[in-house]
């Protein structure tokens, strides 16, 4: 498998996004940029970080250890909760720690309703993305709530909301009010954060395919429409994970995952309404 197999979806603003990335979210700073330097020689091209996770630097480590060029890769980061309302020098010390001149995407990381300033920082994005220095702005963690009043009473709509998505949270209602929007939803932990769903349904459908069951879970996520970034620290794993595009769920099977969610008792981060 080649990065040539990933698809791209085209953004609300032009922008490609590849479907499927590779996350950092959790991976030792001290270990990054050798895990990301093996997720690159896999074939990803996606790469999503952020500066909660302290791992920027290795990152940016292994893009440049890379060899290739920037405008074939496709960096996301993110925006933590205390920095919304300087947003802009946050952004400039995540361009030096990348050690880059631009981000591909640049996310609010959640809504922190107690603070009530993702209004505030959504405006500095917008002025981040009108100077170049980002190709297209989202947000992380937002509930409907929080996306209507943003497109109330800001000028930009997101290109990307990224949240909690896998087989036992699938998000319908979310995901259908984005589709609605033009929002791309992107899913973080998409196999569960190791809570893998291994039901006889999901099992006997990676049978039917001669797949795993995970492969089986981000094929799904790949056919509803969802940009998917899952992890691994492991290289079989990161191949393995790469490794969905050469077979298609049915109608029937798709329909049969769709019976797997459990709404919020499936969550297992944080709930946006509780992270400041």
């Amino acid at each position: 498998m080649t990065e040539n197999s990933v698809p791209l979806l085209s953004l609300n603003n032009g922008v490609d996004i590849p479907q499927l990335g590779f996350g950092v979210f959790k991976v030792d700073p001290d270990k990054t940029a050798r895990i990301v330097r093996d997720a690159l020689d896999v074939g990803y091209r996606h790469l999503d970080t952020a500066r909660i996770y302290h791992n920027e630097e290795g990152v940016g480590h292994a893009v440049k250890e890379s060899g290739i060029a920037r405008d074939e890769l496709f960096i996301t980061t993110k925006l933590w909760n205390s920095d919304q309302t300087d947003a802009e020098a946050a952004f400039e010390k995540s361009l030096a720690r990348l050690g880059v001149d631009y981000v591909d995407l640049y996310l609010i990381h959640w809504p922190t309703p107690e603070r009530d300033t993702y209004l505030q920082a959504w405006r500095s994005l917008e002025k981040i993305l009108a100077s170049g220095r980002a190709k297209a702005i989202g947000v992380s963690n937002f509930t409907i709530d929080h996306l209507e009043r943003l497109l109330a009473e800001t000028e930009i709509v997101p290109a990307v909301n990224q949240v909690e998505l896998h087989v036992d949270l699938q998000q319908a209602e979310l995901r259908a009010y984005a589709a609605e929007h033009g929002i791309a939803i992107e899913a973080w932990g998409p196999l569960g954060q190791g809570r893998i769903n291994d039901s006889p349904e999901l099992v006997d459908i990676a049978r039917a395919h001669g797949k795993s069951v995970p492969q089986t879970i981000l094929r799904w996520h790949l056919q509803i429409g969802n940009i998917v970034i899952p992890k691994s620290n492991d290289k079989g794993r990161m191949a393995e994970n790469f490794d969905v595009f050469d077979f298609e769920l049915s109608a029937a099977e798709i329909a049969s995952i769709a019976t797997l969610d459990r709404g919020e008792d499936g969550r297992n981060g944080s709930h946006p309404l509780e992270v400041n």
